[in-house]
């Protein structure tokens, strides 16, 4: 009689519409703030080492349900699939919400990002024609370009942050 096994996909849904909802409070709290168009290199990499953080906690309880619901076994393997999987669908929700937020929510944010940019390029010293060449074609957002770049990017955080806790929490089965 076989058992009902697990599923790493069902697991990773769960995970990843948690992550998704988490994401989507940070950036709500960004913009009460007026600082989710505000992206400096500090704070672009601050978002990037929360998100890992994200990720890591989030495969972590994936990896435990699963273990739990496996007699307390689970592979690299499926580690590693709940955790990248998690991410991609956290990331379609935040890149879903972005583009609300953009378009419905405020509207105006890519003319406050272009000149928060322009701003920050003046600060730094760059002549007029420096930010204009910098800011050539930034006008008009390439959301195909912009929504592909999201996705690789969560498939890759997601490799990145669930090795580490895929390795630590593996258990494999005796096969004798």
């Amino acid at each position: 009689m076989e058992e009902n096994k697990p599923k790493t996909g069902k697991i990773a849904l769960k995970y990843g519409i948690i992550l998704g909802l988490v994401g989507i409070v940070f950036s709500l709290m960004l913009y009460s703030q007026e600082l989710h168009y505000q992206l400096d290199f500090k704070r672009l990499l601050f978002n990037i080492a929360l998100g890992l953080v994200f990720v890591v906690v989030g495969t972590i309880l994936a990896i435990k349900e699963f273990k739990k619901a496996n007699n307390g076994f689970v592979s690299l393997g499926q580690g590693l699939k709940m955790g990248v999987g998690l991410s991609l669908i956290s990331g379609i929700i935040g890149i879903i919400f972005g583009f609300i937020l953009a378009q419905v929510i405020d509207p105006d944010m890519q003319e406050k990002a272009i000149n928060f940019a322009v701003e920050s390029m003046r600060d730094a010293g760059m002549t007029e024609a420096q930010i204009d060449q910098r800011m050539e074609g930034q006008r008009e957002p390439n959301y195909p370009l912009q929504i592909g770049i999201g996705l690789i990017f969560s498939i890759i955080l997601g490799f990145i942050g669930s090795i580490i806790p895929a390795l630590v929490l593996k258990k494999q089965e005796d096969t004798d």
